[in-house]
């Protein structure tokens, strides 16, 4: 069984309360049909499996409530605990449980499993899809789920002591499909329903589009109004045609009201905004196009004698009508660093890197266009994934050739792994704080900016934030290097290069060192902040295991520690940190880079304007304390 069905969609707010759900009868009796024939054709001796009918609403949220309080919180931790039951979730000891779980139920004295539901949190809901799979695949996680040793090694072999909950899942594409399908009906739900943003080089000087966009729009203001922690250039998007501007602004109205009483339930407009989409894109269970840009233009434009393609072409699903206008190109690779440094010869810094090729081409008529992309030996792009655009004929030693019909609006042409051609990263150093007393700290923090790194990448941006989460500030004591100080009541951000300034090359070392005065600490102050604020997730701990929990090694004052919530594993009382928020335009940490002389049109046409821009952000970028605990992944 190939592609992607679904029997059944629901959507409950953070009070697990149902506001929306959606059945198809037709998926329904395709499953009905597949297990009545497995009970047919078993044998004596065989595992069966009954026909179990998706539940009514009250079933299924007493089911979701249940396992619940089974797993300890709504995705449950994944892993096998003491507390662990035979037949949970948890009793697999696989982290993919925690999005793909199964639920226990009851119907006309027949007991069974709902499985495979996918999970996905978007905002303050819960969005829960039922795929359409082989009954043998149930059968098969059913008989893992009472298995002591969880299942064997991930193999391609489908083998009773080979098997595992990876080797299924590898062979159900449907979880993939749903998975999408989820993050789409999030995304309209919570009123995000938007196009890839497109990152334009406002220092561009060279003419073209680029140019004549940043004069039309005014980003040389947008830049110098940007500053603080985690401060970014603001995303612009590229305009388009009128009609395809007004089907967006069309998306984000009719669902922004969604995201207004989120812990109420969905108005009138808001579920029929849902259903519209729904049965668009699903209209009997099985996704035809889950891009509601498209789905919004469609209904809103419908279609012309104009909009058909030439006869002897297809029209791909990803293009419903075609573009009518002035003709442009932009290219943009959009990379993001996260890592972890500690500061430590017994413990090895982690640095990785993804990135994505976001395009917009808009053109007249179906062409064809093909973007050589040039990757250097030492940026060699790793687990890349295409859209279903695209074509890989070549790939050479330097070079990728990708050959795509472009779909409509912004879009992402590839995203992809590589690691660093620049060896060191961009920001390194260490961070130090030592508790000299219950409510005062001395720290140190000195950075290293750019370093081994060439022109043309400039760093652009560039700030520090160390959180206290639990510790309110009275007052902070010291003057950096370089760079501004600013004191909130729960962090202290230090603004090391703001957004536009650039860097200079005289500040490549720069330290702050200083005190830190902490208000005294109340019996409320050590209740976990982030295990309460939300009460969509409860802690994954029991009060027994926070009772019995102790820290080894902690700093003074962390004596009364506690775990925060498993979904924020950097909010440890005994852990801290210092976070860094940067950007580096110019070019990128793998060298992938894009020629925009080397793009061709088929058939051929006047070259149309075609700009290449390119950038670095930041992720997570974490300086552990290296005077205090940290976290480490066992190797």
């Amino acid at each position: 069984m190939r592609g992607c069905s679904v029997r059944a969609i629901w959507i409950l707010n953070r009070a697990s309360k149902l506001v929306f759900s959606r059945r198809f009868p037709t998926v329904e009796r395709q499953w009905q049909q597949a297990c009545k024939k497995l009970e047919e054709q078993a044998a004596p001796s065989s595992p069966s499996l009954k026909y179990l009918p998706i539940p009514m609403d009250a079933q299924l949220i007493q089911a979701f409530h249940d396992r619940k309080q089974r797993e300890g919180s709504v995705a449950g931790c994944g892993i096998r605990t003491p507390h662990s039951e035979e037949g949970s979730d948890s009793w697999l000891d696989d982290l993919i449980t925690r999005h793909v779980i199964s639920l226990q139920l009851e119907s006309n004295g027949v007991a069974g499993m709902l499985w495979p539901v996918v999970l996905h949190t978007s905002g303050t809901y819960q969005i829960l899809i039922l795929p359409l799979v082989e009954p043998r695949h149930l059968l098969a996680y059913e008989d893992l789920c009472h298995r002591i040793d969880c299942g064997g090694a991930v193999t391609l072999e489908d083998t009773e002591n080979a098997r595992s909950l990876s080797t299924i899942l590898l062979g159900l594409p449907c979880i993939t499909g749903a998975l999408a399908l989820a993050k789409v009906l999030g995304e309209v739900v919570m009123g995000e329903v938007a196009e890839p943003e497109m990152y334009i080089n406002t220092a561009s000087t060279m003419g073209g589009l680029l140019d004549t966009l940043a004069g039309g729009m005014g980003l040389s203001s947008i830049g110098a109004g940007i500053s603080g922690i985690g401060a970014r250039a603001k995303p612009v998007t590229v305009p388009v045609a009128a009609a395809a501007t007004a089907v967006a602004a069309a998306a984000a109205t009719a669902t922004s009201a969604i995201v207004q009483g989120g812990g109420k339930g969905l108005g009138k407009s808001d579920k029929d905004a849902v259903r519209s989409f729904i049965s668009s894109a699903m209209p009997f269970g099985t996704p035809l196009d889950l891009n509601p840009i498209n789905l919004l233009t469609v209904r809103s434009n419908g279609f012309t004698s104009q909009d058909g393609p030439h006869p002897e072409q297809k029209q791909p699903a990803w293009k419903p009508y075609l573009y009518r206008g002035k003709p442009k190109m932009l290219f943009t690779v959009h990379e993001v660093v996260t890592a972890a440094l500690y500061d430590q010869d017994n413990v090895a810094d982690i640095i990785t890197l993804g990135g994505q090729i976001l395009c917009r081409v808009d053109l007249e008529g179906l062409p064809d266009i093909t973007l050589p992309i040039h990757c250097p030996n030492s940026g060699q792009p790793h687990a890349v994934t295409f859209h279903p655009c695209a074509q890989v004929p070549e790939h050479g030693a330097d070079k990728l050739t990708v050959t795509f019909s472009p779909p409509l609006g912004n879009f992402v042409l590839a995203r992809y792994t590589a690691l660093p051609s620049v060896v060191k990263p961009p920001l390194q150093g260490f961070y130090q704080l030592s508790m000299v007393s219950k409510n005062e700290g001395a720290f140190l923090i000195r950075m290293k900016l750019m370093e081994s790194w060439k022109p043309p990448l400039t760093l652009d941006n560039c700030s520090l934030t160390i959180p206290f989460p639990r510790r309110r500030i009275l007052a902070v004591d010291g003057v950096p290097s370089y760079g501004q100080v600013v004191t909130t009541e729960h962090s202290i951000e230090w603004k090391i290069i703001v957004s536009g300034r650039g860097h200079s090359s005289k500040h490549n070392e720069i330290t702050f060192s200083g005190t830190v005065k902490f208000a005294p600490e109340s019996v409320s102050g050590q209740a976990s902040q982030y295990g309460s604020a939300d009460p969509y997730e409860e802690s994954d701990l029991d009060a027994e295991a926070l009772a019995n929990n102790s820290f080894e090694g902690a700093e003074v004052g962390d004596s009364g520690a506690e775990p925060a919530a498993w979904e924020d594993p950097f909010c440890w009382e005994a852990y801290n940190y210092a976070k860094a928020s940067l950007k580096i335009v110019g070019g990128t940490m793998s060298g992938i880079s894009i020629d925009p002389k080397t793009v061709s049109i088929y058939p051929q046409i006047s070259k149309p304007p075609c700009d290449f821009s390119a950038q670095v952000t930041s992720g997570e970028y974490i300086f552990w304390n290296s005077l205090g605990r940290y976290p480490q992944a066992a190797s």
